[in-house]
């Protein structure tokens, strides 16, 4: 049955997130979802005067597609998305999740898929080159991931979704970018936690609407090569199938030199797929009020109000700071007191406190 909010959604998503014009091609990249949410979408880009493109797809696809493929066969897919790719003014990524152990089996394929698909079509053309959004369909399992009934669910997740007030949140993160690219060294502490690096030089970008739905953070990236100390990680992230916790990590001068998990054997398999996995592309500040308990859903979790993420692997074009991978795996550490506390020092100066920003120009990122 068609639910009211979704067109509310695809409005959000084509207008304000992707700001299609006239005239503009829009990818739809539609992964389990209900076909009335994908019809929303082609009706929103349809009535912004924009082409709309359909690919529907499936986590049980994925699995087939992945579990058979070569590097040979992948470069021929890569070669044909990439064209499509090409013709795009922007890219609408929508996935319900399904079964999140699909493709738990396979690391090594799933290696392969990260380097010969997923980093040619999306690392490389779909992220610098498109206005795009990604996003999760509210599904059973997510409701389940969230410790709630699917009802109960919905009604989150539409309110984390559709009822933010981006524009306010896009004008605090304004504010604090104008700081926030004057800092240069930060340290930071939680428990399991003392890391130090440099952000000298490098951009922050606000996240508040127009890449992720829900949204609210604001990212730069460390200096490659400055990375020192240890974090522990208090959420837990699947990646190529397999639910990791209590990871942990270990850095000298940049790079990854001792991983642990659940899974010493796995988390490692993901670090050695190339030589930029083991180095960190993305350094952000998480601070959407309504987002406040992970579920494993990385563009929830990411987003958590008092967290942080510290991400091995690729660097963002627009805050580039020499890593490549492909890989970009974000994981968080929330450090409110409820999971630990912790403290971020920027210039030594102690900008955020138990999850609360202190610091004058952050303090508008509390959103209270």
């Amino acid at each position: 049955m068609k639910d009211p909010r979704e067109a509310k959604l695809a409005e959000l998503l084509v207008k304000y997130s992707c700001h299609l014009e006239k005239g503009e091609s829009c990818l739809i990249n539609a992964v389990d979802i209900p076909d009335t949410m994908t019809a929303e979408l082609v009706k929103a880009i349809y009535d912004a005067g924009g082409f709309p493109l359909v690919n529907k797809w499936s986590n049980y696809l994925e699995r087939a597609m992945t579990e058979g493929a070569t590097e040979e066969s992948l470069k021929a897919w890569a070669d044909a998305d990439c064209y499509r790719m090409k013709q795009m003014d922007a890219f609408i990524g929508i996935r319900g999740i399904a079964n999140t152990r699909e493709l738990a089996s396979v690391p090594e394929k799933n290696n392969l898929v990260s380097r010969f698909y997923t980093d040619p079509v999306h690392h490389r053309i779909r992220v610098p080159h498109t206005k795009w959004v990604v996003l999760r369909y509210p599904t059973p399992t997510m409701a389940m991931q969230a410790g709630m009934s699917t009802d109960e669910f919905e009604d989150y997740y539409y309110r984390v979704t559709t009822e933010v007030d981006y524009p306010a949140m896009d004008k605090a993160m304004q504010r604090a970018k104008k700081y926030l690219e004057t800092v240069d060294r930060v340290h930071i502490t939680s428990p399991g936690t003392d890391l130090s690096f440099s952000v000298k030089g490098l951009p922050w970008l606000p996240c508040s609407g127009q890449c992720n739905i829900p949204d609210g953070e604001i990212y730069s990236a460390p200096v490659k090569t400055s990375v020192n100390g240890t974090i522990a990680y208090n959420c837990c992230s699947t990646f190529n199938g397999h639910c990791f916790s209590s990871i942990r990590f270990r850095f000298e001068n940049g790079r990854i030199v001792e991983a642990h998990s659940d899974s010493d054997e796995l988390i490692n398999q993901v670090l050695d797929v190339d030589e930029g996995a083991r180095y960190v592309g993305e350094f952000a500040l998480g601070c959407n009020p309504q987002i406040t308990f992970p579920m494993d859903n990385t563009l929830f979790d990411e987003k958590i109000k008092g967290s942080f993420h510290f991400t091995p692997g690729n660097s963002y074009e627009d805050c580039d700071n020499g890593n490549k991978s492909a890989n970009h795996w974000d994981l968080v550490r929330i450090q409110r007191e409820d999971w630990g506390g912790g403290d971020i020092y920027m210039d030594d100066v102690l900008v955020r406190h138990n999850g609360v920003f202190v610091h004058p120009e952050l303090k508008g990122l509390n959103f209270d």
